[in-house]
């Protein structure tokens, strides 16, 4: 089956890796205001604990070994397409990428690869839910199922909708040590991965992702996540959360080894920014 050059495509999560748990998930849901929605335990047979951000359980883990490396941040680019089977078809038939783990069941195709030649330093995995009856718009839907919130989708459709002031804008990413090539980097994914570009950022249907030059002395990986945070007590109560657990930097808050930039949205004056 062919493959059209680039697919509508969304950036549906990104994963993180921390050494302490605990500490990121007090961080991460009083800080954001928000509670876990599912903590899978399918990931412990790699050795891991997970609720989207993960941390080692046991030694030799991938996850364990970016920490010894690089220290805590990104560890996942995680997308959403309508058919990434069809994608696997193209990137593995042209020798564009490898797959290193993966899985086909029911209407969820899982694909994760190695981020080996793949500029950016995370590991990218891309996702699909086949449109059904009731799932028509998988891909438009901002709340549709999605596979890694577990199968009570009627309990965890909820937990997303309490969160819905949130939305994921944007990351940027740090290129590997004297690789300055952004745009570059934008062309490799949209080839890989079908997403389309916008110059030298990667353009989701939802958020954009973005290049730093690579840098000595500074590790290739995740930079910052940009999230819009709609309404003005909203915006304004996390940071006050921020500055009372003493997470504040210069216009952005530090967690789990990431900047995280805050966009206030929604409203008539345009944007303001943490």
């Amino acid at each position: 089956m062919a493959e059209a050059k680039n697919r509508p495509t969304r950036l549906r999560q990104i994963a993180l890796v921390v050494e302490d748990l605990e500490k990121a998930k007090k961080q991460l849901t009083y800080i954001l205001g928000v509670g876990v929605l599912f903590e899978d335990p399918a990931v412990e047979q790699f050795g891991l604990k997970n609720f989207l951000v993960v941390s080692p359980i046991k030694p030799s883990t991938t996850a364990g070994r970016l920490l010894q490396k690089r220290g805590e941040g990104g560890y996942m680019i995680i997308m959403q397409n309508i058919s990434a089977a069809s994608r696997r078809d193209h990137i593995t038939s042209n020798n564009l990428g490898r797959t290193i783990w993966g899985y086909d069941n029911d209407d969820v195709t899982c694909v994760q690869y190695h981020p080996k030649g793949i500029p950016g330093g995370m590991m990218p995995e891309l996702d699909s839910h086949a449109p059904c009856a009731s799932n028509p718009t998988p891909l438009q839907s901002r709340f549709s199922p999605w596979h890694a919130c577990g199968s009570d989708y009627p309990r965890y459709v909820e937990h997303m909708k309490r969160a819905e002031h949130l939305n994921l804008e944007g990351c940027i990413l740090r290129l590997a040590p004297a690789d300055m090539g952004h745009e570059k980097a934008a062309r490799r994914w949209e080839e890989i991965f079908g997403v389309a570009r916008s110059r030298n950022l990667v353009a989701f249907t939802n958020a954009r992702l973005g290049f730093m030059s690579g840098r000595e002395g500074d590790r290739e990986g995740s930079v910052s996540i940009t999230v819009g945070v709609k309404g003005r007590e909203n915006f304004q109560q996390i940071l006050d959360r921020s500055r009372e657990m003493g997470l504040c930097g210069d216009e952005w808050i530090n967690m789990c080894g990431v900047k995280w930039y805050f966009s206030f949205t929604g409203h008539m004056g345009g944007q303001h920014k943490l």
